[in-house]
């Protein structure tokens, strides 16, 4: 799920943790270069409700997963990758084009993703 080989650019997703619990997800907007040498202020998209943008002054370290701390507390952000797909090769939809679908159709399988009931409590 994390990725500690590619450096962490714009665009890219990080799990934030805090004090070595998984906290939150971000979005990294912008990184761009501080005044101060070798820091760079990165702005980030908190996805959390409601939504929240910070900027965070970091060094290339920190933003590529290094531990820094805010406060004396330890904080460190991972970049997140996509998981591999889950279907099985079998269950994965044709590779050849299908023909023009009519309306309302399904034009092949598909993958029926249930939600959990509520419990009516």
């Amino acid at each position: 799920m994390t990725d500690k080989k590619q450096p962490t650019l714009e665009n890219d997703l990080v799990l934030i943790h805090f004090e070595d619990v998984p906290m939150v997800f971000a979005r990294v907007e912008t990184i761009v270069a501080d005044h101060k040498k070798q820091w760079y202020q990165v702005k980030l998209l908190v996805l959390a409700v409601p939504l929240q943008v910070v900027t965070w002054i970091l060094k290339e370290e920190y933003i590529n997963g290094g531990e820094f701390t805010m406060e004396g507390k330890r904080v460190r952000m991972e970049r997140v990758v996509c998981p591999e797909d889950p279907l099985p090769e079998t269950l994965a939809p044709p590779t050849t084009p299908a023909k023009s679908p009519s309306k309302n159709r399904s034009t092949g399988p598909g993958q029926v993703i249930s939600f959990p009931k509520k419990d009516p409590k």
